[in-house]
């Protein structure tokens, strides 16, 4: 396996932007950089054994500095929404950034995708058979509304049977509500392959969040029988999409089945057309299926439309703050946060 750096660009403050490229014996690679912690290019074989990449990127850091759909960031502090902007802790309210209408997305406005990162590089050590990188941040005490000095970081391993293991973790100094992702956009067809609408995926949950008109969680689950949301069984994301017209597409977050906390599938995609599948299995207790309804075709969206890819967010539910009946994101000092997503490709 082999490591490679190089230089990036840098940052409006001039600090510099270092892209590592982490490179496994059959030549599959991804690459990552320190602003936003963020994943860029994830290299893997189709099944005649084709090389492309299936993450959605920009060309350049100057996109990544601007505001942007979260290509491959790692989200935080507080990934999805918070309603109506607030919480409380232990009697005290807490208003956070009101980014997206009267309510929290992502972490406010400048959220830890607008961040640069300490690097560590963590080559192999013949034991382990992967190499690593971690990434660490500061975020002050009121960054954004948030009490408490957050330390977090995003670890990233990549090894020979072409599996990305993604880790966060996370301590504080004040109790906080901590909820990180990594916001990548798949297409197992390759980036400029054209829709990825045509994806058959598998996801192992038996419930969704049910929502309000603005995505908000309601506090009710909702079991995915005879809805459009089942995906018990091997389904393409086309074939009832067409349904859900009021969030323009799938934008809604999944229950994953079995125990939070120990590391069990969450979804498994295949590309029909290439062959490539991608396998995700997670300790966390939810994931957000996204057909990036959203993106524009314009110079923000990196030239992509509405579902020419799909993210499979990792998470714990959003809004989880405001329901007690959730699994609480609430992380209280001398406590440690640590969740592990694991992206197993194939073809």
């Amino acid at each position: 396996m082999s490591i490679t750096t190089k230089p990036f660009g840098q940052t409006e403050d001039g600090a510099p932007v270092t892209k590592i490229t982490l490179t496994n014996r059959s030549g599959n690679h991804i690459s990552v950089m320190n602003w936003g912690a963020s994943l860029l290019e994830v290299v893997v074989p189709d099944r005649d054994g084709q090389l492309a990449n299936v993450n959605l990127v920009f060309d350049s850091i100057e996109r990544y500095l601007a505001p942007h759909p979260g290509f491959g960031s790692t989200i935080g502090r507080f990934c999805n929404r918070i309603g109506q902007a607030k919480f409380t802790i232990d009697g005290v309210e807490y208003p956070v950034t009101a980014n997206h209408g009267k309510h929290c997305l992502h972490g406010g406005s400048v959220n830890f995708s607008h961040h640069n990162w300490t690097t560590e590089i963590i080559p192999d050590d013949a034991t382990r058979g992967e190499d690593m990188v971690r990434y660490t941040l500061v975020s002050p005490d009121g960054e954004e509304g948030f009490p408490g000095e957050l330390t977090a970081t995003t670890l990233y391993r990549w090894n020979d049977a072409n599996e990305l293991t993604i880790e966060y973790t996370a301590t504080t100094t004040k109790p906080t509500h901590v909820n990180l992702t990594n916001h990548s956009y798949w297409n197992l067809g390759g980036v400029d392959s054209g829709s990825a609408v045509n994806h058959e995926a598998i996801i192992h949950g038996e419930e969704v969040l049910a929502i309000d008109d603005d995505l908000i969680p309601t506090g009710e689950l909702v079991h995915v029988e005879n809805t459009p949301f089942d995906f018990r069984r091997q389904t393409s994301f086309a074939a009832r999409i067409q349904s859900l017209q009021a969030t323009k597409g799938y934008d809604h977050c999944y229950v994953v089945d079995g125990p939070a906390g120990t590391l069990r599938p969450a979804a498994h995609v295949v590309d029909p057309v290439s062959g490539r599948g991608l396998a995700i299995e997670t300790t966390l207790p939810a994931m957000q299926l996204y057909t990036a309804n959203h993106l524009k075709k314009d110079e923000r969206s990196g030239g992509y439309g509405p579902q020419d890819a799909f993210c499979l967010e990792t998470q714990y539910y959003p809004d989880a703050p405001n329901h007690p009946n959730f699994p609480t994101t609430l992380l209280r000092p001398g406590a440690h946060f640590h969740e592990k997503t694991v992206h197993r490709f194939t073809a």
